[in-house]
């Protein structure tokens, strides 16, 4: 094995590692670009043994970075992160949570199956992870503990409910992978909706199938309203802002009337609508959004910067070769190529968090997938569905984080693991459908460019 292709796994490795310190990761990857640029330049000078990266090499960096903060589709992400924290404080969770529950309170599960609703709308509205968990912790565990539901049912439905804003558009990681690979965020987001209608379906179908075996587990509310026509017409008055909202942003995207980066605007000023319309947008609230959304805009982009800077000495170092070199001799095939790659993604997100792995492995694995023929909607949105299982697998799962840090103190660790682990199998379960029936990523993407 070559000097390089050491420098290269120990690079890597080192980074695995001092991911259990506790540092933040932004300055992890950049320290640990530095360090091995450092260990490079030294075998370059000292040892007269070229790896690949001098000083002309690590001067790429300065374009890189600056082609990162000059890149028009990473002005979306800051956009959406505004509207997802706006419509969390305008309280239309709440009224949906008022008027949904009451649609289904009658039914054995019909609370989580609410939740489940109200979890998929605020996953096109919004696309961000902590703050629908704890939402929608807040709203429905109470409700659902009170109403004597099984406590490992109420918190998995809640978590992993939760996490569908990473998949489902507007979802800021897809926007992410658009902009590592190079490709069209209208593409990732048509391709994504029904991967994520397709989980959303599977949580319901879950919860009603055990709430109808042991219905002990999921009791119907004992002081829920018959239905009729007037529960029917709120909850529909309730659905109707934020499906509005929906079709204004992606609406607007999939009919070619607006860029991603221009329907990202869009979505923050009707978000900002929604709460002046119910009354809860401020000064003080129109502020702690503002700060909400730069924390997690200079965090992204902080990772973004020392991500860059790691893939560029990873690569001078020939890493994507040895990576490419690794997959291609597998002997399973270029299906068992893609299942290897999924694998190894979806034990990473045990313990790294899906930007990382979007930002080093999937730039790293996607050229392969290409030169093996295979879509690359199809595996980036597969890819995605993989890393959605990150937020609920420990010991980094942080839906659990979210959730443990809102829940009422009766809820344990041990509880909030053994409550996810059958929406895990069920997100598995999904992400082998997509990986046998690619058409359900790919239908959308081709009707929506197909001659009229």
């Amino acid at each position: 094995m070559e000097l390089n292709e050491v420098l290269a796994i120990a690079m890597f490795a080192t980074f695995i590692i001092l991911i259990f310190s506790g540092f933040p990761v932004a300055w992890l990857l950049g320290g640990v670009a530095v360090a091995f640029t450092g260990v490079a330049l030294f075998a370059d000078t000292y040892l007269d043994a070229f790896v690949g990266v001098d000083w002309d090499y690590t001067a790429l960096s300065v374009d890189r970075i600056w082609g990162i903060m000059n890149n028009w589709v990473l002005v979306a992400l800051p956009m959406f992160v505004f509207m997802g924290q706006m419509l969390d404080r305008s309280g239309v969770a709440e009224n949906l949570m008022n008027d949904i529950s009451k649609l289904f309170g009658r039914m054995n599960g019909g609370t989580a199956v609410a939740v489940v609703i109200i979890g998929l709308l605020l996953a096109a509205s919004t696309g961000i992870i902590g703050a629908s968990v704890a939402l929608l912790t807040l709203l429905a565990l109470p409700v659902m503990l009170k109403n004597h539901y099984q406590s490992e049912l109420a918190v998995g439905s809640v978590c992993a409910v939760g996490t569908l804003g990473i998949l489902i558009p507007p979802s800021i990681m897809l926007v992410m992978m658009a902009d590592q690979l190079a490709m069209s965020v209208g593409d990732l987001f048509l391709g994504a909706v029904m991967p994520g209608v397709l989980l959303g379906s599977a949580y319901i179908l879950y919860i009603v199938a055990r709430a109808s075996f042991d219905p002990s587990i999921a009791p119907a509310a004992a002081d829920a309203e018959p239905l009729s026509g007037k529960v029917a017409l709120a909850a529909l008055r309730s659905i109707m802002a934020p499906a509005l909202l929906i079709l204004a942003v992606l609406g607007s995207i999939f009919f070619g009337l607006a860029t991603p980066t221009e329907a990202s605007g869009v979505g923050a000023f009707g978000a900002t609508f929604l709460a002046w319309r119910n009354k809860k947008l401020s000064v003080n609230m129109l502020r702690d959004v503002c700060r909400q959304t730069s924390k997690t805009t200079a965090f992204i982009f902080a990772i973004l910067i020392g991500a860059t800077a790691f893939s560029l000495v990873l690569r001078g170092l020939g890493g994507d070769e040895l990576i490419e070199n690794a997959l291609t001799g597998l002997p399973f095939g270029p299906n068992g190529v893609i299942i290897c790659i999924l694998a190894c993604a979806f034990l990473l997100g045990f313990f790294l968090d899906w930007i990382e792995i979007t930002l080093i492995i999937l730039p790293l694995v996607a050229p392969v997938v290409q030169q093996l023929g295979f879509d690359l909607v199809w595996f980036t949105v597969m890819f995605a569905v993989c890393l959605q299982t990150s937020f609920l697998t420990p010991p980094v799962g942080f839906a659990l984080f979210y959730c443990k840090g809102v829940a009422p103190p009766e809820i344990k660790v041990g509880t909030l693991y053994r409550g996810v682990t059958p929406f895990i199998f069920l997100q598995l379960a999904a992400l082998v459908l997509v990986f046998v029936w690619p058409q359900l990523v790919t239908w959308l993407p081709q009707q929506a460019y197909a001659n009229p």
